[in-house]
């Protein structure tokens, strides 16, 4: 699977790039890649906290998909939607997931939706984010400090890939009409405020957002092909960007208007709307 966006490197005659090691795993259909400075635990530490910086990570992917996945058919989700369990019987975790996506519904004035047009509860639009951040709560706990985690094009880090200097980590978003090219590089961590990037759109997998509205939740052709959202958290940065897509102009000017986001969207023509952020 392609990502939307990626780790990239920058070079300069001053500096050489950062070097780094990383792990992947799959998971919730798609590509999990977790980048340490090739300094992190020592040069002789035979890639052990990195080992177990990923198993850590692993671990909190798959206890969610074991409940939240729609393609397992004894997650607590496809129960769900069998009707063998209510939302009233849920567990205290699946309902607080639902508590998170039906406040986002309202934030986003219905532009972000836990239910698929068919009227099954779908919880995955808000569960990947949810995976990154719970992720970095057991980053934390392994005593990892300067890390990027990338799931499917959602991108969070945390510290430096050169730790102590401040330096951030840079994002690259991928072209959607071109997926050999990149759009933009965007610092996260570091000294920059954002530490979160997340994309959304139809490039990989064709028009498969929906919006809620009038009583109904259905398909819509959105006029943005990718939006990129870069905020502070990852949580805030995945709902929007899909809420963007969904929502079109309208909701691209109420997130800029009420959040602390900057975003990079691609039009159907290829044409680029942009914050500052992304401008500079």
């Amino acid at each position: 699977m392609q990502r939307t966006s990626k780790l990239i490197t920058a070079e300069s005659p001053a500096r050489s790039a950062p070097a780094l090691k990383s792990r992947t795993f799959q998971c919730m259909g798609t590509v999990i890649s977790l980048a340490l400075p090739t300094a992190t635990g020592g040069a002789a530490d035979g890639g052990q906290v990195l080992e177990g910086a990923t198993a850590a990570v692993e671990r909190v992917f798959a206890g969610l998909d074991a409940m939240f996945s729609l393609y397992r058919p004894d997650s607590e989700a496809s129960r769900m939607a069998r009707s063998e369990v209510t939302l009233r019987d849920a567990s205290a975790a699946f309902r607080a997931r639902f508590e998170d996506a039906t406040g986002w519904r309202l934030l986003t004035e219905g532009f972000f939706t836990p239910e698929r047009p068919d009227g099954v509860l779908d919880l995955s639009g808000i569960i990947k984010g949810y995976a990154i951040d719970q992720a970095a709560t057991a980053l934390e706990s392994v005593g990892v400090e300067d890390w990027c985690l990338n799931a499917g094009g959602d991108v969070l880090v945390s510290g430096s890939p050169a730790p102590g200097t401040g330096s951030p980590w840079l994002a690259g978003i991928v072209d959607p009409h071109d997926r050999g090219a990149l759009l933009s590089g965007f610092p996260l961590g570091g000294t920059s405020r954002f530490a979160a990037l997340a994309t959304s759109g139809s490039a990989e997998r064709g028009d498969h957002i929906w919006k809620a509205g009038m009583g109904r939740t259905e398909f819509r052709r959105s006029e943005f092909r990718q939006v990129s959202v870069a905020a502070t958290d990852i949580v805030t940065a995945d709902v929007l960007a899909t809420a963007v897509v969904a929502g079109g102009r309208r909701m691209l000017d109420w997130a800029t208007d009420s959040w602390d986001v900057e975003v990079l969207a691609v039009l159907g023509n290829g044409e680029l709307i942009a914050t500052s952020g992304f401008r500079a």
